[in-house]
C-alpha cells in the first residue's frame, strides 16, 4: 500500500455523527474543506445519495450500542483526533465514543442530561437554580390522580422531542389530559421505552424568550451570540420563528443571562462543545428552558457568520482539533426567520419569493420544502418550510425586513385525501 503524502497524513480527522437527514452535514463538510480537515460521516444510509454519507460510517443510530462498536473498532484502523454530534439525536452516542477513544467530550450522563428535559430540570433544581413546579406523569397509569394539585397553566412535554414537537400549554385538567394523550400518540415509536411512557408536565413560565449560542472549553462558556425572540411565545403551542441579534437586552441582562447559562451547563455536567440554550425573563429571573449540547438547529447556524466571516461550523471544528476560539464581534445585526408551517396540507407553490428577495435588508430565501410535500404543523410536525436570512445595521430594522419578507410569501395548500378500506360486513 502506497504510504501517505505528509501534507495528508498531517490532515486532522474528525468524526462527524449525524442522522441522514441532518442539515448539518453539508455544512460541517464546506468548513472542513476550508480547514483542511477530513471529515467522516457517521449514519444511516448505506446506500444514500449524499456521498458524504455513502463513503463514510454505516450505523444504526436507533441501536446505539451497536453503533459505538462499530465506530470503535473503525477507529482502530484509522483514528480520529476529534467527535462532533449533529443533533440531539447523537449527542449521547458521540460522547460515548469520544470516551472510548480517549477524546475531549462531555460525561455521557452530561449528554444525557441535555437531551432528557426530566433529567435536565432535576440537574437544575438540585443546584438551587430557579425551575418551575414539574412532575412526570406516566402516559400508561391513569393520568387523574397523577395530576391533583396543578396549578394553571401548565406545559406538557415529551421527554425528549426538540423542534417544540409535542409541546403544550394546558390551562386546565381535561387540556393536560388531551395533550397528554396527544404526546403518546407522538411518542409511539420513539426506541427509548421511558421516553415512550413518560411525559414532563411543568408550570408555564411567562416573558420573552431569548436564545444564546456558545461554546464550552473545559467548564469555560464562549459567548457567541445572544438572540432576542420578538414573536411572543404563549401557546397553546411553541413554533420558533424570529432570531435576532444582537439582542436589545441590556448588557447587565446579557451578562445575567450568560451567567445563568453557564451554571445551568454546569449543573448538567457540561464541559466541552458548542451549546444551544433557550431561557425566558420572568418575575426578575431568568429561567432556563433547556440547553442542547449542540448548535443551534436548522439553517439558523448561518447567522453566526453574517459580519464575522467564520461559520459556527468553522468554530466547532477548530475547537474539536485544539485550537483556541477566536470571536470576531459582528459588524450590524442579523436575523432569521424560520418560516412556519400555516396549516396542514400538501404544499403546491409558493408566491412571493421574488419579491421577498427584493426587500431592503434580505439577504436570502431559502424554501426548503418542495411542492408536494405533506405539511404538518405543530405540535405533532417538527420541520420549517424555509428560512428567510437579514443583515442591517440595526436589530429593530432586521426585525422590519424579516417581516415585510415573510408578508410578501404566500403558501398554497391542498387537502390531503386519504383513502381508507372499505369497511366489510359479514353476513
Amino acid at each position: 500500500m502506497a504510504r501517505a503524502s505528509g501534507a495528508a497524513a498531517h490532515r486532522p480527522r474528525v468524526l462527524l455523527i449525524a442522522p441522514h437527514s441532518s442539515y448539518r452535514i453539508s455544512a460541517y463538510y464546506q468548513a472542513a474543506a476550508g480547514l483542511g480537515i477530513d471529515l467522516v460521516v457517521a449514519s444511516q444510509g448505506e446506500h444514500s445519495l449524499i456521498p458524504e454519507i455513502a463513503s463514510g460510517i454505516h450505523v444504526d443510530l436507533e441501536a446505539p450500542k451497536e453503533a459505538l462498536e462499530i465506530i470503535v473498532e473503525q477507529a482502530k484502523r484509522e483514528a480520529f483526533q476529534a467527535v462532533i454530534a449533529s443533533d440531539d439525536v447523537t449527542v449521547e452516542l458521540a460522547s460515548h465514543v469520544a470516551r472510548r477513544l480517549g477524546l475531549a467530550h462531555n460525561p455521557p450522563s452530561a449528554a444525557r442530561t441535555a437531551r432528557r428535559k426530566d433529567l435536565a430540570r432535576n440537574a437544575l433544581a438540585r443546584a438551587g437554580l430557579p425551575v418551575p413546579p414539574f412532575r412526570r406523569v406516566d402516559l400508561g397509569a391513569p393520568l387523574e390522580p397523577q395530576l391533583a394539585g396543578l396549578e394553571y397553566p401548565q406545559v406538557v412535554k415529551p421527554l425528549a422531542l426538540s423542534a417544540s414537537r409535542g409541546v403544550i400549554r394546558a390551562d386546565n385538567p381535561a387540556e393536560v389530559v388531551a395533550a397528554c394523550r396527544r404526546i403518546a400518540a407522538l411518542v409511539t415509536r420513539l426506541p427509548d421505552p421511558e421516553e415512550r411512557r413518560y411525559v414532563l408536565v411543568e408550570g408555564f413560565i411567562p416573558g420573552a424568550e431569548y436564545a444564546l449560542e456558545g461554546m464550552l472549553e473545559d467548564g469555560a462558556l464562549h459567548v457567541l451570540a445572544v438572540f432576542d425572540k420578538p414573536d411572543p411565545l404563549m401557546g397553546p403551542f411553541f413554533e420558533e420563528t424570529y432570531y435576532v441579534t444582537p439582542s436589545r437586552l441590556a448588557p447587565s441582562s446579557q451578562v445575567a443571562v450568560a451567567r445563568r447559562v453557564s451554571d445551568a451547563c454546569r449543573a448538567y455536567g457540561l464541559r466541552q462543545g458548542p451549546v444551544h440554550a433557550e431561557v425566558r425573563s420572568a418575575w426578575g429571573e431568568f429561567w432556563v428552558l433547556e440547553i442542547a449540547a449542540r448548535t443551534i438547529g436548522g439553517d439558523c447556524a448561518r447567522l453566526l457568520s453574517f459580519g464575522t466571516g467564520r461559520s459556527l461550523e468553522e468554530l466547532v471544528l477548530r475547537q474539536a482539533v485544539g485550537e483556541r476560539i477566536q470571536i470576531t464581534p459582528p459588524s450590524g445585526a442579523a436575523g432569521v426567520l424560520m418560516i412556519p408551517v400555516p396549516g396542514a396540507g400538501v404544499l403546491r407553490r409558493v408566491e412571493g419569493v421574488m419579491a421577498a428577495r427584493k426587500v431592503p435588508g434580505i439577504e436570502d430565501v431559502v424554501i426548503a420544502v418542495r411542492e408536494g410535500y405533506e405539511l404538518v404543523p405543530l405540535p405533532e410536525g417538527g420541520s420549517y418550510l424555509g428560512f428567510l436570512f437579514a443583515l442591517e445595521k440595526s436589530p429593530q430594522a432586521v426585525e422590519r425586513a424579516l417581516r415585510e419578507a415573510h408578508a410578501c410569501l404566500n403558501f398554497v395548500l391542498a387537502p390531503v385525501w386519504r383513502i381508507e378500506p372499505a369497511a366489510t360486513h359479514d353476513g
